[in-house]
């Protein structure tokens, strides 16, 4: 998969998130979608391991989101597709409750994508 390093342009968007005492979550829409950004989400779960839930779809293009560890490592990939796919995995949030996610496109069209998070039981 090629993808663009550097700016990120995406036309047609619907953002939103929310948190809530029991988990939260980042919906993003577009229309269409290039190059790469890294974005941060702010939790209300300082120094605690979050079970991340992601969702990706796109019809055209290539899209991929990746949830980063404290480290900026690749913890968890999900590569948009005509079909919804989806994958679970876990993230450590740092001392202000944050943890960090990049979303790579490369010509990606009438796309969304959509992190769910909640704190794990152990």
């Amino acid at each position: 998969m090629f993808f663009l390093s550097g700016c990120f342009l995406i036309s047609g968007a619907v953002e939103s998130t929310d948190s809530t005492p029991d988990g939260g979550n980042v919906y993003v829409g577009f229309v269409s979608a290039e190059g790469n950004d890294t974005r941060t989400v702010t939790t209300n779960f300082p120094n605690q391991t979050l079970e991340v839930t992601v969702f990706a779809q796109n019809q055209n293009g290539q899209m991929r989101v990746e949830i980063l560890d404290t480290q900026n490592s690749v913890s968890l990939v999900v590569d948009g597709q005509a079909e919804e796919q989806a994958r679970v995995g876990t993230v450590q949030t740092n001392a202000a409750g944050e943890f960090r996610y990049r979303v790579r496109t490369t010509g990606a069209q009438r796309g969304a994508f959509q992190i769910l998070y909640q704190p794990t039981n152990g």
